[in-house]
C-alpha cells in the first residue's frame, strides 16, 4: 500500500495574515506531490515542509496542480510555482488542472514574464528549457486524471458568482481525501465525501459572522460554509477526519470555531495549520 500524506501549504483566506499563506495543500503518494490549489507563500512553504523532513515536496518535483477556482488568494501564488521550482531545478513542465480560464490565464503569465525566461535560458545563466513551460488543461465534473499513485474526480461546487468552481476527490492506495473548495454546501459535495478518510474544507465561523455588516453577510452566505453548515455536512456523511482550512475567524479563535463544530458534530476534526502534516 503506498503511502499517502497530506500537508497543509497554505490555510489562509485573502486576509493578509502573515501566520496563513494562501490556501494551498499538498497531496503525496510516495513521495510524489499534487497540489490543490496555489496561494500565495505556497512555494517557500513546501520548502519549509521539505526542510521539516517531508521527503516529496523538493522543487523539482513541483510538476502537478490542480485549481478549484481562479480568485486570487487561490492563484497569486500561480508564477511562482511556474518559475521558482524551476529556477531551482525542475526540468519537465508543470502540468496544471483547472476551470475554464486557466489557459488564459497560464499564457499572460508567460507572456508576462518572457524576458526573464529568454535570460534565464539564453544568457550566462544555465537554466533548462522545459521547466518553465505549463500544459493547463481545463476540466468539467469528472475524473481528470490519473497515474498509478492517484486518482483526482472533480465535482462542481456553488462558489456564489463564480463559476465554474471545483471541489476534488483524490483516491491513493491509502486514503480518499475530499476537498471542497470555496463552497456553500451543495449536493454534489454530499456524494463525493461519502466515505472519504478526510475531508479538508472551508468554514466561516457562526459567532464572526454575526459581527459583520449586512452586505458582507449576504455576500459570505452565499459564497462560502458556516461552521454550523459544515458539522451538519460532516454528521451526515460522517468522514474519518474533517479538517477545517480557509478558515474566517472575524474576531473569533480557533477554540471557538472547533466548539461552533462540536455543538451539532461529534466526529474527529481539527482546525488546520499552516505546515500541519496528515
Amino acid at each position: 500500500m503506498g503511502q499517502t500524506q497530506i500537508v497543509l501549504l497554505g490555510t489562509g483566506t485573502p486576509i493578509a495574515d502573515p501566520d496563513r499563506s494562501g490556501p494551498s495543500v499538498a497531496i503525496i503518494v510516495n513521495d510524489q506531490p499534487y497540489l490543490v490549489d496555489f496561494g500565495p507563500g505556497m512555494v517557500r512553504r513546501a520548502a519549509a515542509a521539505h526542510r521539516a523532513g517531508v521527503k516529496g515536496l523538493t522543487m523539482q518535483k513541483l510538476t502537478r496542480a490542480f485549481v478549484t477556482h481562479l480568485h486570487s488568494d487561490h492563484t497569486a501564488g500561480y508564477p511562482d510555482l511556474i518559475l521558482t521550482p524551476w529556477v531551482l531545478g525542475r526540468n519537465e513542465p508543470l502540468q496544471v488542472y483547472g476551470p475554464l480560464g486557466i489557459k488564459k490565464m497560464t499564457e499572460h503569465i508567460l507572456t508576462a514574464y518572457e524576458r526573464d525566461i529568454y535570460v534565464r535560458t539564453s544568457g550566462l545563466e544555465p537554466g533548462n528549457k522545459e521547466g518553465y513551460k505549463v500544459h493547463a488543461h481545463e476540466i468539467g465534473p469528472e475524473l481528470i486524471y490519473q497515474d498509478e499513485r492517484v486518482k483526482v474526480i472533480a465535482f462542481f461546487v456553488k462558489h456564489g458568482s463564480f463559476e465554474p468552481a471545483f471541489g476534488f476527490r483524490f483516491e491513493t492506495p491509502g486514503r480518499t481525501i475530499i476537498i471542497s473548495g470555496d463552497t456553500v454546501p451543495v449536493p454534489s459535495l454530499i456524494e463525493h465525501v461519502r466515505g472519504c478518510d478526510v475531508l479538508i474544507h472551508e468554514v466561516y465561523s457562526v459567532k464572526g459572522f454575526a459581527t459583520r455588516p449586512p452586505e458582507w453577510q449576504k455576500y459570505h452566505s452565499s459564497f462560502h460554509t458556516s461552521s454550523h453548515e459544515l458539522a451538519e455536512i460532516a454528521k451526515q456523511v460522517k468522514p474519518g477526519l474533517l479538517v477545517l482550512y480557509h478558515q474566517l475567524f472575524w474576531g473569533t479563535t480557533e477554540e471557538n470555531l472547533l466548539a461552533e463544530i462540536q455543538e451539532i458534530y461529534d466526529g474527529p476534526v481539527v482546525s488546520g495549520k499552516d505546515l500541519d502534516v496528515f
